[in-house]
């Protein structure tokens, strides 16, 4: 077996044997599983954008295609491609084709600017970057030109042009650097034969939305992003307990109103999870709340993931909507990201956007806490609810490192088959996130109720702060 991409943190062999015998890991990579799936709902449609429908059995051949034009262009196995797309077709595509290749996709948020993914270049030692030339009038294509001039590795860099445009950069040009730039609609091949791949290895790189302060930045400066590994084999099984978790089939329909790179909107279970029960995955053109609503009554949506200030706008938006929004479909609201709190939950559970809202906290480092479905709702500011996993092993620990008895606060530590083991090529920080046995420190203060549940209450450091 291969060997883990060096600077990734491996779970111990015990823990890893743990996982497999429970059937949490199941040796099936990403971009296998979508074979599966096109084999399983062929004709059934798979993403919805504006006017263009792809079945599975399409999303499989375009991946397969795009694979071999990735090929083709030097693309190779474990190098790092930063992906950094609106919600589109070729986010799923591109994602998937690269994981196909060997390659690892380093997805990044859209709002992520020159310095952020500079130092995500640096860090990941890219070889490519996937974006579109221009975004809502900021020059993505300019700066991964300015990047790639900064250093050895940025090599490729394949544009998605906006209909009747055209940037400097994106007819199969060369700069002084050496780096190629291709049109990523050029990016289509003949399929050659598939690769062997093992699930352990690292399937994409996640971006940390909010860590500690970096060492060697100013006490209180935002700290750059921390990059995320996430195997094959954990993150498969998390948007598979996800979409069981929510009662996903293949009858669902799940909008992605969030960035489609973001964890909740990816894998909480959105895109991927949607995938994995044969629903159908809209991603909308437009993705004000306007937009937002009417797509739901348009295509039907019984399911989709808000953050507390997205739901906030979708709710101003709905008087203005009148008869247009047709909410009826929607059975399902997540409302994901920081605790929410009572001005937002509450409106959300009653006026219409959905017959039920269930309160996530999700981590892009792992872990998923879930409301029950039978369980008490949770009006304050928090989010009440239980681990994804059985094999999540959770700790409330006080400031001396020490579990607190339970109803007491503490900062919520945790490990799990879906929980990495550290940053990438951070060892310094990893050592201040992660205990000696594996344990994640959240950064989230947390409660035990009598009932099993969990209450996430916020940031241990802003608690700290209003102490």
């Amino acid at each position: 077996m291969p060997t883990m991409l060096d600077g990734c943190t491996p779970w111990p062999p015990e823990f890893a044997d743990r996982y497999w015998s429970a059937g949490h890991w199941r040796g099936n990579t990403l971009e296998n599983l979508l074979r599966g799936w096109a084999l399983q709902y062929g004709p059934r449609t798979a993403l919805v954008h504006g006017a263009t429908r792809l079945t599975y059995a399409n999303l499989n051949r375009r991946v397969d295609r795009t694979a071999a034009g990735f090929r083709l262009r030097g693309v190779r196995p474990r190098q790092r491609v930063m992906v950094q797309l609106p919600n589109v077709p070729e986010f799923v595509v591109t994602v998937f084709a690269l994981m196909r290749v060997g390659a690892i996709p380093v997805i990044c948020p859209l709002s992520r600017r020159a310095s952020e993914m500079a130092h995500v270049a640096r860090v990941s030692q890219a070889a490519g970057y996937v974006g579109p030339s221009t975004y809502e009038g900021f020059d993505h294509t300019a700066m991964a030109a300015d990047i790639a001039a900064q250093g050895a590795f940025l090599r490729r860099v394949f544009t998605l042009e906006a209909p009747g445009t055209a940037s400097p950069y994106g007819g199969m040009t060369t700069d002084p650097s050496g780096c190629h730039y291709f049109p990523l609609g050029s990016v289509d091949a003949p399929p050659g034969p598939a690769l062997d791949q093992s699930a352990d290895q690292v399937a994409f790189f996640l971006l940390s939305e909010d860590t500690e302060v970096a060492e060697g930045t100013a006490e209180g400066a935002a700290s750059p992003p921390e990059l995320i590994a996430r195997t094959h084999n954990d993150y498969a099984y998390q948007a598979r307990a996800a979409a069981d978790a929510v009662s996903l089939t293949e009858d669902d329909v799940y909008l992605a109103a969030l960035p489609a790179g973001s964890n909740l909107a990816f894998g909480c279970p959105g895109i991927l999870g949607t995938l994995c029960a044969g629903g159908t995955v809209v991603l909308p053109e437009d993705r004000s709340p306007a937009a937002g609503l009417a797509a739901v009554g348009r295509e039907r949506v019984t399911v989709t993931s808000l953050t507390p200030a997205t739901a906030r706008l979708w709710l101003d938006a709905l008087p203005a909507a009148g008869a247009g929004a047709d909410m009826s479909s929607l059975r399902l609201v997540q409302l994901g990201g920081a605790p929410t709190d009572r001005e937002t939950a509450e409106p959300v559970a009653t006026d219409g956007l959905g017959r039920r809202v269930q309160r996530v906290f999700a981590m892009a480092e792992g872990l998923l806490v879930l409301a029950r479905p039978d369980g008490p709702e949770e009006t304050g500011p928090a989010t009440r609810g239980r681990p994804l996993s059985p094999d999540d092993e959770i700790r409330v620990a006080g400031a001396d490192g020490k579990d607190v008895p339970d109803g007491e606060a503490g900062e919520l530590l945790a490990r799990g088959p879906y929980t990495p083991r550290g940053y990438y090529r951070a060892p310094v920080l990893n050592a201040r996130c992660f205990t000696a046995d594996g344990y994640f420190r959240t950064g989230h203060l947390a409660r035990r109720l009598p009932d099993g549940d969990l209450l996430v209450t916020g940031r241990v450091d802003a608690a700290e702060a209003s102490a």
